[in-house]
């Protein structure tokens, strides 16, 4: 298992699509564990393949802690994830993002899905959620589709939001760049 880095926005691979994956073999078990460590370091409660920089569909999750501090972890990976039904009912959380980090505000989405996938087995099952599993697989399937969760909510907030992150992968850029020109280490050195 591995530590992967997550993609910050404006990242342009969080808005792109992922591919669907022809099984659950070796290799995608080996990026579901690297996503699992990688989840749990950051903290967060899921992860879409898409925010490592992978262009697979898969997903990993785990709602335990969120639901009661003193449950043990409940991980859960899923590869093809697909919504087959949704809820007319919907339901309102405070939604945040690893790949858009200290920002939160309320989605609204369906209250209960359920998902048809393959597991680490590739066996293809069918899940029904609602509450927080509901919206956390919701957010990863977005991600998978190139959606990110402040494409639902109002486009001022959304616009300040992706201008802030702009300007702050700006700001890193040009650091990056003054700390690696080689006139600025003679002058330091």
């Amino acid at each position: 298992m591995a530590l992967r880095p997550i993609l910050i926005l404006p990242d342009k691979r969080l808005r792109q699509k992922a591919q669907p994956i022809a099984a659950v073999d070796d290799d995608i078990r080996a990026l579901m564990d690297d996503m699992l460590e990688t989840m749990y370091a950051a903290p967060g409660i899921g992860l879409a393949a898409t925010q490592i920089g992978e262009m697979k569909r898969v997903l990993v999750l785990d709602v335990a802690k969120r639901q009661d501090e003193e449950a043990s972890a409940e991980p859960m990976a899923f590869a093809n994830p697909q919504i087959v039904w949704a809820s007319e009912e919907l339901s309102t959380y405070n939604e945040g993002c690893l790949s858009i980090p200290e920002i939160y505000e309320e989605v609204e989405r369906p209250a209960r899905i359920r998902v048809r996938y393959l597991d680490r087995d590739n066996k293809e099952l069918e899940i029904e959620a609602d509450g927080i599993l509901a919206t956390c697989l919701q957010h990863e399937i977005d991600h998978l589709d190139g959606v990110l969760f402040i494409d639902h909510i109002s486009r001022l907030k959304r616009e300040m939001i992706s201008k802030k992150f702009t300007k702050a992968a700006k700001r890193d850029a040009e650091q990056d760049k003054d700390e690696t020109d080689p006139k600025q280490a003679r002058l330091e050195g």
